[in-house]
């Protein structure tokens, strides 16, 4: 993400708005306050049993709160992005194709997770994907960021996520503590989610197992610590080995449906079908219907497994994303109804011409990497309005064809 504003600056800024201060504080002001805080925090920590030794570790350098993280707190697409962009980010020809090929290079670790813990190959395939892009973003220096600068900017700066990151960040001086893990490899997302399965501390205290035998649970670099422990969280909230997550479904015009969980016989006798034509195999799993799209796009009903996908993430798109995208490496087929968009769909690779046209014309400066982020959508709209097209920033065949035409 490119600021509009100097790394500095903001961190000012945003020190005074969530802190409530009646004026600007100047980035002196700003770092000296964080750092009496941190100093505060130290007695917090060692009530928890954390040694000194270990808070000095884990906070050396860290002298001032990371601003880019306070930014991103305040965008979060699960609950902002449209639903067909937030999935065509997400489940798309390149995805499924790693997942199987990762499916195959990890056959005998799935195998093995499958047996002790019971949850789909697939799914884990999935929350991987979802989480790191398959371990990618962990090798991203401009994603990654020190969990405990993240965690203490987050509990200095931001009211509404103060005593989650404070409970998070003791969380992870615990595991540094530990030596799961040494300071400098405690990386993890703008909240602090780490590892490949992006587990937050308190969760990784929780739910990290050492799968690979080595000593320590290391879902950093360990793949199969890091799949099991996905698996050991699914499982231990509820999984339902050999069952499914939900189902695409036709709904029957002119109806109203009731709300909550019924059986699936008895969304049939409603006139609720599977989309793909076949049976329901076990009629008497319950069910609940989920439109995110209007009636006019895909409609779906979600058992059980789904609600327990919701416990790593809590939002209706997140699980059904991995759903969708676990069904799709399995090959088990897409969606039979697409999602409703204002334009013509791009393939993966069609995406990827798509930036790098914009790249050679000037108007794009990111990776060709078929994610359609704010940085490509600002590209768009900067070449739609130069091309007389409306300026909405999709990522449209019009688009693309208006820019092989130069």
């Amino acid at each position: 993400m490119r600021l509009s504003i100097s790394v500095r600056r903001l961190a000012g800024t945003a020190a005074a708005t969530v802190l409530g201060l009646g004026m600007l504080l100047s980035p002196a002001l700003a770092e000296a306050g964080f750092e009496r805080w941190v100093a505060g925090f130290r007695q917090t920590a060692a009530e928890s049993g954390i040694s000194r030794s270990t808070y000095d570790r884990a906070f050396r350098g860290v002298n001032s709160i990371d601003p880019e993280v306070l930014e991103k707190a305040r965008y979060q697409p699960e609950f902002t992005a449209p639903v067909w962009d937030y999935f065509d980010n997400r489940v798309h020809e390149h995805s499924v194709e790693v997942g199987r090929q990762m499916a195959r290079k990890y056959k005998g670790t799935l195998d093995r997770i499958e047996q002790r813990y019971g949850v789909d190959r697939y799914i884990l395939l999935a929350i991987w994907s979802m989480e790191s892009n398959y371990g990618e973003i962990l090798k991203n220096d401009k994603v990654m960021r020190n969990v405990v600068r993240s965690l203490a900017t987050l509990a200095y700066a931001d009211k509404k996520r103060a005593k989650f990151a404070r409970t998070q960040l003791i969380a992870a001086l615990k595991i540094l503590q530990s030596g799961d893990i040494d300071e400098s490899h405690l990386t993890g997302s703008w909240a602090g989610a780490m590892g490949h399965t992006q587990f937050i501390p308190t969760s990784y205290q929780a739910y990290a197992v050492d799968f690979d035998g080595n000593g320590r649970r290391d879902i950093w670099n360990s793949v199969p610590d890091a799949l099991a422990t996905a698996a050991n969280l699914l499982r231990k909230n509820g999984w339902q080995a050999g069952k499914t997550w939900g189902y695409e479904v036709e709904l029957p015009g002119g109806r109203k449906f009731p709300s909550g969980s019924l059986s699936l016989a008895k969304w049939q006798d409603l006139g609720v079908r599977r989309a793909n034509g076949k049976a329901f195999p076990r009629g008497n799993d319950k069910a609940e219907l989920k439109v995110l799209d209007g009636r006019g796009g895909p409609a779906f009903l979600a058992t059980k497994n789904f609600f327990v996908l919701k416990r790593y993430n809590n939002a209706d798109k997140y699980a059904l994303a991995v759903g969708l995208l676990a069904d799709e490496i399995a090959g088990y087929g897409g969606l039979v109804r697409d999602w409703n968009r204002p334009f013509t769909k791009l393939s993966f690779e069609e995406k990827q011409e798509l930036q790098e046209r914009l790249s050679v014309q000037g108007y794009y400066d990111g990776k060709f990497d078929g994610k359609i982020g704010e940085g490509s959508k600002s590209a768009i709209k900067a070449f739609q309005a130069q091309a007389g097209l409306t300026p909405d920033g999709h990522p449209s065949m019009e688009v693309l064809s208006r820019l092989r035409q130069r």
